[in-house]
């Protein structure tokens, strides 16, 4: 019922995927008979339920058969930012236990770089091409018959943390013990009930394929018979005529995308038919007040947030009429779980204050670790509770259960004693009008320990300098404690960002500590 086999025998003509930008198309037919055969070479290579293969490749249509591939004969698998370097590349191919690995021959540089890097590799393959070191992926698949392995247990993946905080960290759950044919046990409920998604659902997907939400979202509507469109990269205008065209019901943006599309000239954002919409995704990075409240303006009460990390140890929603009536909110608990806010003692505080978000989940979460990284692991609990788990990030709760995220821990501010939370102040400075995007960090105070500083992208770059600061000063004079108020204000033209949208605040703020103690966690 939610593999690509039951819905090849359904309606083997209707497309699985199709590509945004070239227009070209995969079947669910297509896509069973590959996904067969390139599960077949993984058995023919060895590999059983609980091994790893890794895939290092830009938005491709060759991208979801790899993975069906690798579900449908049990294996782990890890997608591998297409922006890494070399040696950040195979770390991670490495560091996963990878026994075969797929690439592209657009990133045939990397992929010639890492292999003295990766020896536990022991079959490579190409798509496209095949440069020194790996075989043509389409040769190597089609040697191999197009019929389903005698049985077919339920793979996962296994994805790595950013890695803003030392090396990523492959994110690892023991199998379901569950038939890729029965799915995933989460998939009915989220899919379908909380987003309607089925079998007419068509599902646009903007970013890079690698991330845990594209691609997860893209591949579970996919097993509920959607069609996914995917965008090779994302253009604002594209995403629209996208949706005109292809008839999308389903879209996931992050805050970033929003951002541009509201930038977009209202005769091009009034040029295209977007009636076909029933459901708007967001998530990964936070979604200023203002931010949801113009897309909610233009595209209706459809937009649905999420807050959840890689880890799935924990979720909230939020709808677009909670949002309206809760601004800033990321949303309840969902799914039975519970959140708590403890003090760095551990011990539970009020509701308002701010501390460490912890997901109580309504079962154990069973088996999850951070890969290798037992420490790590165990930081990740409660001490107390070890099925309450951290992804990190500081936040609060109102009366009514809501969650407000405040920021992650690595970059709370505490100056003189006291504790600043960034994204306080960054929501304050994404209100005035001038400003495009902000970062907020603490910056060395001889004095006080640390100052708040704020690093602003303007929407008229022209206008950065010592007027500009008076006025985003005085602006934060009028919503912010003082204490809170930036003691300096630089300008940037763009910010180092994540193709998903997540800022690298990291980069920013650790020039500020060159020379003294660093104070990432």
């Amino acid at each position: 019922m939610y593999d690509p086999a039951s819905h090849a025998l359904k309606t083997p003509d209707r497309p699985a995927i199709i590509m945004g930008g070239t227009g070209q198309q995969q079947t669910f037919a297509e896509l069973d008979e590959r996904s067969a055969r390139l599960a077949q070479l993984f058995w023919a290579e060895g590999l059983r339920p609980g091994d790893h293969v890794a895939i290092l490749m830009e938005n491709h249509i060759r991208y979801i058969e790899v993975f069906w591939a690798a579900f449908r004969s049990g294996l782990y698998l890890t997608t591998i930012n297409r922006y890494l370097t070399p040696r950040e590349a195979g770390y991670i191919v490495d560091n996963c236990d990878a026994q075969v690995l797929i690439t592209s021959a657009y990133k045939a540089d990397v992929a010639e770089a890492i292999i003295p890097m990766t020896p536990k590799v022991r079959r490579r393959l190409m798509v496209d091409d095949a440069t020194a070191g790996y075989e043509a992926y389409e040769d190597a698949v089609m040697a191999y018959p197009a019929e389903k392995l005698a049985e077919e247990p339920l793979g996962r993946t296994m994805l790595y943390s950013s890695g803003t905080t030392g090396q990523p960290k492959g994110v690892w759950r023991p199998l379901t013990g569950r038939t890729v044919q029965e799915g995933k046990p989460s998939l009915v409920p989220v899919y379908q009930q909380v987003y309607n998604m089925g079998p007419d659902t068509v599902y646009l997907s903007p970013a890079p394929i690698y991330h845990s939400a594209p691609l997860l979202f893209s591949t579970d509507s996919m097993a509920l018979g959607a069609t996914v469109v995917m965008m090779e990269k994302f253009d604002a205008e594209q995403a629209l005529a996208l949706i005109e065209r292809y008839q999308v019901t389903h879209a996931q943006f992050v805050a970033t995308m929003f951002s541009r599309m509201l930038k977009l000239p209202q005769a091009v954002r009034e040029k295209y038919d977007l009636s076909s919409l029933e459901c708007v995704i967001t998530g990964a990075a936070p979604c200023s007040v203002e931010i949801k409240e113009a897309m909610i303006d233009w595209f209706g009460p459809i937009i649905n947030e999420y807050y959840a990390g890689t880890e799935d140890t924990g979720a909230t929603l939020i709808d677009s009429h909670e949002a309206l009536a809760h601004p800033g909110s990321v949303g309840r608990a969902a799914f039975g779980d519970t959140i708590h806010i403890c003090g760095s003692d551990g011990e539970e505080l009020p509701v308002g204050e701010v501390g460490r978000i912890y997901f109580e989940t309504s079962e154990v979460v069973a088996g999850f670790q951070y890969y290798g990284e037992p420490d790590k692991t165990a930081r990740s609990h409660h001490p107390d509770h070890p099925n309450w788990t951290a992804l990190g990030d500081l936040g609060r709760l109102d009366e009514d259960g809501y969650l407000y995220l405040a920021d992650r821990e690595s970059f709370m501010i505490v100056a003189g004693g006291v504790n600043i939370y960034p994204q306080e102040v960054e929501d304050v400075l994404h209100l005035h009008p001038a400003v495009q995007d902000v970062a907020v960090f603490g910056v060395p105070n001889d004095d006080l320990g640390e100052e708040v500083k704020a690093i602003v992208q303007l929407v008229d770059p022209s206008q950065a300098g010592a007027e500009m600061v008076a006025q985003l000063l005085a602006h934060c004079g009028e919503n912010l404690a003082r204490f809170k108020i930036p003691r300096s204000i630089d300008f940037l033209d763009d910010f180092p960002r994540s193709p998903t949208g997540k800022l690298y605040k990291a980069p920013l703020r650790d020039k500020f500590w060159a020379d003294r103690d660093s104070r990432i966690l």
